[in-house]
């Protein structure tokens, strides 16, 4: 039986939505959806304040974006603050096809960005919205093996980084932590799984 006294988790399992305060309602449907091509979905008052709205969005994994809305609230593009226990950024997912479009989408808008970066393990790109918040759009290098998360790849190769002494997660690591995912995971009649020189 449980101790009442014993200390235990909060077990989380994904994030469930992200909530941003917003300005007008046109400015999060036209950023969210018309410039992240994101589905706008849900459309109610806030709850908490019958002066504003609240909008919700669909990143791509069904989960939730969702902004407070507020008429006599205009976009002020003013980098939000970063202090102790703010934001940085948000970063969302694209495809590797995608990501190599979107200097030039936001080029063609007049919106500053940072140009691709290499991050070993994904690319990525920052940029702000038109309410100051800096955003990330990344996409992995990799796709996990069947049955595996993007996390399992990325533990697996920091574990074979730090045991290299290498820096940072780059490719090699990767590319290595799936052949050994693979074999974990996944059953073979051959005894022996080595790599092989074929030719």
């Amino acid at each position: 039986m449980s101790n009442s006294n014993e200390i235990k988790k909060i077990q989380t399992q994904g994030v469930h939505h992200i909530t941003i305060i917003g300005a007008d309602r046109q400015t999060s449907i036209d950023f969210w959806e018309g410039v992240l091509g994101m589905p706008f979905i849900f459309d109610q008052p806030n709850l908490d304040n019958p002066n504003e709205g609240h909008v919700y969005f669909d990143p791509g994994d069904g989960r939730l974006i969702t902004i407070f809305t507020n008429e006599d609230r205009k976009p002020d593009d003013t980098p939000v603050p970063e202090a102790t226990g703010s934001l940085h950024h948000l970063a969302l997912t694209v495809s590797q096809a995608t990501f190599w479009q979107i200097a030039s989408r936001l080029d063609s808008r007049g919106v500053k960005h940072s140009g691709p970066v290499d991050r070993g393990f994904m690319d990525s790109i920052y940029f702000r919205d038109p309410l100051g918040l800096r955003l990330e759009l990344a996409s992995y290098r990799f796709e996990p093996p069947e049955g595996c998360r993007h996390a399992d790849v990325m533990m697996e190769a920091h574990k074979i980084r730090v045991a290299r002494g290498d820096h940072h997660i780059d490719r090699e690591h990767l590319a290595d932590a799936i052949e050994l995912l693979v074999e974990r995971r996944q059953n073979s009649l051959s005894e022996d799984r080595s790599p092989r020189h074929a030719y």
